[in-house]
């Protein structure tokens, strides 16, 4: 599978498992029902599949251009880190805001995912390209 439609349901399935930690790992960490940090989630959900598509579509521009192709640990581990400290930027202020708690306060609270997501991310990659292939982008060049 390639190309957009690759890139649909992989964005897809990975945003809705996210759904599912962010709702319960929110209402978690901040002690907030379920009911209050479900709205919250799918804000997040929203924001990290837009950027989902527009970060996997860079990366994959920077890949093709690489002289070693395939993905190995390292470019692995610089996608799924690169992809949740972006996305941080634009979570911590909507956390902070929807909670009515400070920068600091929804960093904390953040910071389980902003070390959970990279390591979702890793293998959530790894079990997507061995279940669909790798995309073009990491392929050998023939």
């Amino acid at each position: 599978m390639q190309g957009v439609k690759r890139k649909l349901v992989y964005v897809t399935f990975y945003e809705l498992i996210g759904l599912c930690m962010s709702t319960l790992g929110l209402a978690y960490l901040s002690e907030t029902p379920a009911s209050h940090t479900g709205p919250l989630a799918v804000m997040i959900t929203t924001i990290a599949m837009l950027w989902n598509l527009v970060y996997n579509s860079l990366f994959e521009r920077w890949e093709s251009r690489q002289a070693k192709r395939g993905r190995s640990v390292a470019r692995r581990v610089a996608h799924a880190v690169g992809f949740q400290l972006t996305l941080v930027l634009y979570l911590i202020p909507l956390i902070a805001w929807w909670l009515d708690m400070s920068l600091v306060e929804a960093f904390v609270v953040d910071l389980a995912f902003i070390v959970l997501v990279p390591v979702y991310t890793f293998v959530y990659n790894w079990a997507f390209d061995r279940i669909f292939g790798l995309p073009t982008s990491a392929m050998a060049v023939a």
